[in-house]
């Protein structure tokens, strides 16, 4: 027999009422975010980026050791031009500016200052081709690189491919890069009238895919482990890099490092610039330009494929309800767990307010 309403049932009712009111909405499972803490990540990549609390909220008038390197980052990604020949730790009001454009085209909150988000998304790993900050359109986030360039050949066409054979790593199987590369090509291949061929003959390949360290003869060296992970060029160079010194991963399951990175996003994001797109705005799209360690993101969005298709044309076998299915079931997965937990709670309350009240 349930105990009859009393003051004490009523305070123990109230206590519970206010536990379940303060728990928090437990969301699924999501990959740990990067963060210099981690001491794996620390150890490699902390040459540039350390201590990098000394930057947040500085305001315009100050001076920071290390401005300089976010000054140089800026530069390198195309938000700020050379005036002299270095930079200055001071924070000045084209540095102002800079932040401004960076956090604009990352889809960041644009104050201007170097807050947490804003220097957590300079620290990230990323792509080594310059950010494109004007757009050709206003209802989009794509972008394409400057003039717009493409593959010029009559629709449809076959672009072939190809892998360096001095310039490769030891860590993974040719076959499993091969089969890697292959799903990569393959996404793009199934939104635009474009196939992608694997030759074995290099040389008169489309596309030249090679591993390569530091400097290596095109003007973009690479920097280690983290920072640039890989970068390519626009139609029709074809030429396609990715730094050596990555711990390069097909399978995190087997791979178990923390500063692993999943050669298949880096893959399909580097095609998109092969085939001329640039650097979008869209967090979750395949073409924003950073990528965690041990994330992966292989879906093309809508952005992404509405830019290519922009540029090729439509594969005519491509379905594009199934994409915007899939993309509206990823935006609100976020706003259906938040939903169903609220629900599970208010359920939970009405059950003890019967039984004690």
């Amino acid at each position: 027999m349930f105990p009859s309403s009393s003051k004490s049932n009523s305070q123990l009712s109230l206590f519970i009422i206010f536990l379940l009111r303060s728990l928090p909405c437990f969301l699924a499972r999501k990959t740990p975010g990067f963060t210099l803490d981690n001491p794996e990540i620390s150890t490699v990549y902390n040459r540039t980026w350390y201590n990098v609390e000394r930057f947040f909220n500085a305001t315009r008038g100050s001076q920071v050791i290390g401005i300089s390197e976010i000054k140089n980052h800026f530069h390198r990604f195309g938000y700020l031009t050379l005036q002299n020949d270095t930079f200055s730790d001071k924070f000045d009001t084209r540095f102002e500016a800079a932040i401004r454009s960076y956090q604009l085209k990352l889809g960041l909150a644009t104050t201007g200052k170097l807050d947490y988000a804003t220097v957590t998304q300079i620290t990230e790993p990323r792509c080594g081709v310059p950010d494109t900050l004007h757009t050709l359109h206003a209802t989009r986030r794509y972008v394409f690189f400057p003039g717009k360039p493409r593959w010029s050949r009559p629709m449809p066409m076959t672009l072939t491919y190809g892998f360096s054979p001095d310039n490769w790593i030891n860590s993974l199987s040719i076959s499993d890069i091969r089969v890697v590369f292959k799903r990569a090509f393959a996404k793009w291949a199934s939104v635009i009238p474009v196939s992608f061929s694997e030759t074995e003959d290099y040389g008169f390949a489309d596309i030249k895919i090679g591993f390569y360290s530091g400097d290596h003869g095109d003007g973009e060296p690479f920097d280690g482990v983290l920072g640039v992970l890989a970068h390519s060029f626009s139609p029709e160079s074809g030429r396609f890099h990715l730094d050596a010194a990555e711990t390069w991963a097909v399978d995190f399951g087997t791979q178990k490092s923390e500063v692993a990175v999943d050669l298949e996003s880096v893959a399909t994001h580097e095609i998109g610039h092969l085939l001329g797109l640039g650097h979008s705005s869209v967090k979750e799209a395949v073409m924003y330009p950073s990528l965690k360690p041990r994330d992966r993101k292989v879906d093309l969005t809508v952005d992404d494929v509405e830019g290519v298709q922009a540029l090729y044309g439509s594969n005519p076998k491509f379905r594009p309800g199934a994409l915007l299915e899939f993309d509206i079931s990823t935006n609100q997965a976020f706003d259906f767990r938040i939903r169903t937990s609220t629900w599970a709670s208010n359920l939970a309350l009405v059950v003890i307010l019967y039984l004690y009240l």
